[in-house]
C-alpha cells in the first residue's frame, strides 16, 4: 500500500515538471527541423489550429508526396489487376510481400529486377512511384492512374517496349512534391542538383512552413502570451499582393521550362520568383492554347480574359487547407459571383442551358484536355489512353458548348 501511494505521490508531483519540461522541448522543437532552427515543424501547428491541419492533412499539397504503403498506393495487388505486360515474354508485377510492397520485373518467366515502392508523388489523376538507392531516388517504371484505375507505364519517357528503373529524380522534383530535401552530393550542377540526396532531411508533402514561412518565432511567441489572439511572426497568405500570390503559386504550377538559379526551398511567401529563375517568362503566353495543361494553370489563368479583366487569382477558387476536389456546383458558384445579368457579363445561352448554368459552368469554359506531356503508354500502342487535367485558360470553347447542348437536349454527343 505504501509503494502505491508513494508512486501516486510521484505522479503529482512530477506532473508539473514533465508539462513544464514538454513545452520547452515543444519551443525548441525547431532543432531537430533539417531546414533550420527557424522552423517549427507542422506538427507543433496542430495546438491552436486543430481544424485546418486536420482538414490539410487531407488535402491534395500535403499529399503530393507520401510513404508508400499498403493503405496509401491506391492500385491493386490482387493476383488478377497487379501486372502490366509488355509482351508474350515481359511483365512488371507489383507485389506485397513482408518486408514491403515491390514491382518486380519478369522476363520468360525469371525475376529480372526487384525495386521497393518507398515514395509517392501525385494523389489526385496519379501515382507514380520512387525508391532509394543509396542517396539517390529513382523512379518506377509503373504508376497507378486514379483517373483510369489502372497500372500503366509512368511518365517521364517510359514505354511500351521497354522497362526502365534506373531514371533519377532529382531535388528539383522534390522541391514542387515536397517541402525539403538536402543536396549533399559533389559537385552540384550549375542549378545546384545532384544526384545524392540526404533521405534524414526529406519532409515529405508541401506542409504549414512551405506556404506559410518560418514559423519558430510565431509558435514561442503564442506559446508565452496565450492571450494574444491577432498572428504573430508569420506570414499570413491573404496579406500578400496579388503578384507575390500568382509568384507563389507560380514556383510549382508555371510549368519547368523556366530555369531556375537556385532551389525554390528557400522561396518564401512573399518573395519575387524572377530572383530564381534566369529570366525566362513564367507568366502569360502569347498562344495560350499551345500550353500544355499538365503543371501550367498559372501561365493559363494569366492568360485568360477573366484573369486580365478582373481581380481574380488562385486563392479565389483554392483552398490549400482543404481537398481541391470540390462538385462542379461548387466551382460554378465562383464564376457566378462576378458573371450576372447586372454586370451584362451573363453568358450568352443560359436560356438554352436552363438550370445547369448554375452547376456546370466547368465543363464548358474550363474543360478537360489531354496532356502531351504526361504521355500513357499501356501494354500497346493501340490502346494508350489519354492523361486528362482541367485547363486553367478560361475561354469559351463551341466544341465543349455543343457537347453540352447536345446532352442537355438528349440527343447523342457529336
Amino acid at each position: 500500500m505504501k509503494k502505491k501511494k508513494y508512486i501516486r505521490l510521484a505522479v503529482i508531483f512530477l506532473a508539473p515538471i514533465v508539462f513544464v519540461l514538454s513545452q520547452c522541448m515543444h519551443t525548441n522543437s525547431t532543432a531537430t527541423d533539417p531546414r533550420g532552427p527557424e522552423y517549427a515543424g507542422s506538427a507543433a501547428c496542430m495546438k491552436c489550429h486543430s481544424s485546418i491541419y486536420a482538414n490539410a492533412l487531407h488535402a491534395a499539397h500535403f499529399l503530393t508526396s507520401r510513404a508508400a504503403t499498403l493503405a496509401t498506393v491506391h492500385g491493386s495487388f490482387k493476383p488478377d489487376s497487379n501486372t502490366v505486360m509488355y509482351n508474350d515474354s515481359m511483365k512488371v508485377v507489383m507485389e506485397k510481400h513482408h518486408e514491403g510492397l515491390f514491382q518486380a520485373l519478369y522476363k520468360n518467366g525469371r525475376l529480372s529486377n526487384k525495386q521497393r515502392f518507398d515514395i509517392i508523388f501525385g494523389s489526385n489523376r496519379g501515382e507514380t512511384y520512387l525508391y532509394w538507392q543509396g542517396s539517390e531516388v529513382k523512379q518506377l517504371p509503373v504508376s497507378y492512374y486514379l483517373t483510369l484505375h489502372e497500372w500503366a507505364n509512368s511518365p517521364g519517357g517510359y514505354y511500351n517496349d521497354s522497362v526502365n528503373f534506373s531514371r533519377i529524380i532529382h531535388a528539383r522534383c522534390f522541391e514542387c512534391h515536397a517541402s525539403f530535401i538536402k543536396n549533399v552530393g559533389q559537385p552540384a550542377g550549375p542549378d545546384g542538383q545532384s544526384d545524392s540526396l540526404d533521405r534524414s532531411s526529406l519532409i515529405l508533402g508541401i506542409d504549414c512552413e512551405r506556404c506559410h514561412g518560418p514559423s519558430a518565432e510565431h509558435v514561442n511567441f503564442h506559446i508565452q502570451n496565450p492571450g494574444v489572439k491577432q498572428p504573430a511572426n508569420i506570414i499570413q497568405f491573404s496579406k500578400l499582393t496579388r503578384q507575390q500570390g500568382i509568384d507563389f503559386c507560380s514556383v510549382c504550377h508555371s510549368g519547368n521550362t523556366a530555369v531556375m538559379t537556385k532551389s525554390t526551398f528557400g522561396f518564401k511567401p512573399g518573395d519575387t520568383l524572377a530572383n530564381y529563375t534566369s529570366g525566362q517568362v513564367l507568366h502569360a503566353y502569347k498562344d495560350a492554347a499551345s500550353v500544355d495543361v499538365h503543371g501550367n494553370q498559372v501561365k493559363l489563368l494569366t492568360s485568360s480574359k477573366c484573369f486580365l479583366s478582373s481581380k481574380i487569382e488562385c486563392n479565389t477558387c483554392h483552398s490549400m487547407h482543404s481537398d481541391a476536389a470540390k462538385s462542379l456546383a461548387a466551382w460554378s458558384a465562383k464564376c457566378l459571383t462576378c458573371h450576372s445579368i447586372a454586370n451584362h457579363n451573363f453568358c450568352k445561352i443560359a436560356v438554352q442551358v436552363g438550370p445547369a448554368i448554375k452547376t456546370d459552368c466547368i465543363d464548358c469554359h474550363m474543360p478537360t484536355r489531354s496532356s502531351k506531356t504526361v504521355v500513357i503508354h499501356g501494354s500497346s500502342k493501340q490502346n494508350d489512353p489519354p492523361f486528362l487535367a482541367r485547363t486553367h485558360l478560361i475561354a469559351i470553347y463551341p466544341d465543349e458548348t455543343r457537347k453540352i447542348m447536345a446532352m442537355l437536349s438528349g440527343t447523342p454527343k457529336p
